[in-house]
């Protein structure tokens, strides 16, 4: 793999996933925080991280703007009225909720391309295999660095924003349903927090594996045919 120069803006829970599958696979990532000294925290974790000042960001091939939609056109314009020369910087744009396109025109100079992950970071963070969305083609050698975090697919933006909402929202809904027969039922909190923790997910990942066990499969089928019954 071509040694490209892999730097990193946002160390919360997205910016920890990626950092700890790139620490896996040795990946080299330089990192930028205005505090120094949690960027320094930081990398104590991971061996592959270490530092790098604003002014240092233009010898980055790509930088990943791990950072909530609010921040990253600060940051940028931050970085251009202090003269940084970043205009040969791939930046790479994650978060989910902010248009690349509406950025790119803000920035006309700059090379900013999008790429959104679809999926919960504590999913990513876990077990890796993630599915990333972009609308633009990345350099082939800077998605090689991308592609060690799991599948990259081109789509449009907005499709990643839609799935995450409408799954955040089923998932909510379930849970508050479940909640509601706990109490109806009048179960220990105790069990509560096990169905929520253990059992709930765990079911709903057979489920989207195909392999629910003979009690799982039984409620499946009943579910599908009472919907069947409805829809006549």
């Amino acid at each position: 793999m071509e040694q490209i120069r892999i730097g990193l803006i946002g160390i919360g829970r997205l910016g920890t996933a990626l950092m700890k599958h790139w620490c896996d696979q040795r990946v080299p990532v330089g990192i930028y925080h205005p505090d120094a000294s949690k960027a320094k925290n930081f990398i104590i974790s991971y061996p592959n991280g270490y530092l790098i000042k604003k002014e240092e960001i233009h010898e980055m091939h790509a930088f990943v703007l791990a950072l909530p939609a609010n921040q990253i056109v600060p940051f940028l314009s931050e970085c251009m009225a202090q003269k940084v020369p970043i205009q040969n910087t791939c930046f790479i744009n994650m978060a989910t909720a902010l248009n690349t396109q509406d950025v790119c025109a803000q920035f006309t100079d700059l090379n900013i391309v999008g790429l959104k992950f679809l999926g919960h970071s504590t999913d990513l963070l876990e077990h890796g295999n993630g599915l990333f969305i972009t609308e633009q083609p990345i350099r082939e050698e800077i998605r090689n660095y991308i592609q060690v975090l799991g599948e990259v697919k081109q789509d449009r933006e907005e499709v990643v924003g839609k799935v995450n909402e409408l799954a955040t929202y089923l998932a909510i809904n379930a849970a508050i349903d479940l909640e509601d027969e706990f109490e109806n039922n009048n179960f220990p909190l105790e069990y509560k927090k096990r169905a929520m923790t253990s059992l709930f997910p765990e079911v709903i990942r057979s489920y989207s594996k195909g392999n629910l066990g003979h009690f799982g499969k039984e409620i499946e089928k009943e579910l599908k045919n009472k919907g069947t019954t409805n829809q006549n």
